[in-house]
């Protein structure tokens, strides 16, 4: 099996349709509270501390955040549906969360900003070369204030290659069915998603890819990035008993600090 990958492919995947076919994760608000309940006690985050939800998509985290009070909550993502989705949600519920539309490796943004910022629901890794990715890394350094919080969740690399399916399909509902191929590289996964109605057919078919890291490259990439005091923390949002959900099976926490 041979799956292509063109660079760019996160420009344009994260639409309605990725609404539908990640629905059990990143439209499941259970979900979203129990990990918004982990980042509140594993960050020690005050109400009042600045926060970016970088790649942050239609602010699922930030938005629950912003529910609980927190007062400066911004959410940047490339996907300007998934920021508009935010913003109309956001002014629905009467919040103050911001929605950027923007590139998390040049965010435009005034550096030192804020004092956390967060990367969650495996959306770190995008680039087969690995120099894009320590771009979004350098970047969020120079967002942080000095003493400031850099947070990943990123799949468990171990637990995906000792658990590594080919293949994988799911009912997303009576119309919609899911399937993905999948071929794994050089610690990178690398995947082609169709998407077919029983009423007009194929929907979709995509490649994109997922680049995995062990504790230890994660760290010396961060590390190469300007941060310190890095800890890696396995588990978080362990679901394998609820079925197969590719890279948000089972997932680890990273944290690192700027001094």
């Amino acid at each position: 099996m041979n799956i292509q990958v063109d660079d760019n492919w996160w420009q344009e995947l994260f639409d309605e349709i990725y609404l539908l076919t990640d629905a059990r994760s990143v439209c499941d608000e259970k979900l979203t509270r129990q990990e918004v309940d982990i980042l509140v006690e594993t960050l020690e985050l005050d109400k009042s501390a600045s926060i970016l939800d970088l790649c942050g998509g239609h602010g699922r985290h930030s938005l629950e955040l912003s529910r609980r009070g927190f007062q400066k909550v911004t959410v940047l993502d490339y996907s300007g549906y998934l920021v508009e989705l935010g913003e109309k949600r956001a002014k629905e519920e009467g919040l103050d969360t911001i929605f950027i539309q923007g590139d998390a490796r040049n965010t435009g943004l005034p550096g030192q900003s804020f004092r956390f910022i967060i990367i969650m629901a495996s959306s770190f890794g995008y680039f087969v070369n690995e120099d894009e990715n320590k771009k979004i890394l350098n970047e969020a350094f120079r967002l942080l204030l000095p003493k400031g919080t850099l947070l990943l969740d990123l799949p468990d690399r171990d637990y995906v290659l000792q658990n590594f399916t080919p293949f994988s399909c799911h009912r997303v509902n009576e119309e919609l069915t899911v399937n993905r191929e999948r071929k794994l590289g050089d610690d990178i996964i690398y995947s082609r998603e169709t998407v077919r109605s029983q009423k007009w057919g194929c929907l979709r078919d995509r490649t994109y890819c997922t680049r995995l890291y062990s504790p230890e490259k994660i760290s010396d990439l961060l590390s190469s990035a300007g941060f310190s005091s890095v800890s890696c923390e396995k588990d978080f949002m362990n679901r394998e008993a609820e079925g197969d959900y590719g890279c948000m099976t089972n997932r680890m926490i990273v944290m690192a600090r700027k001094d």
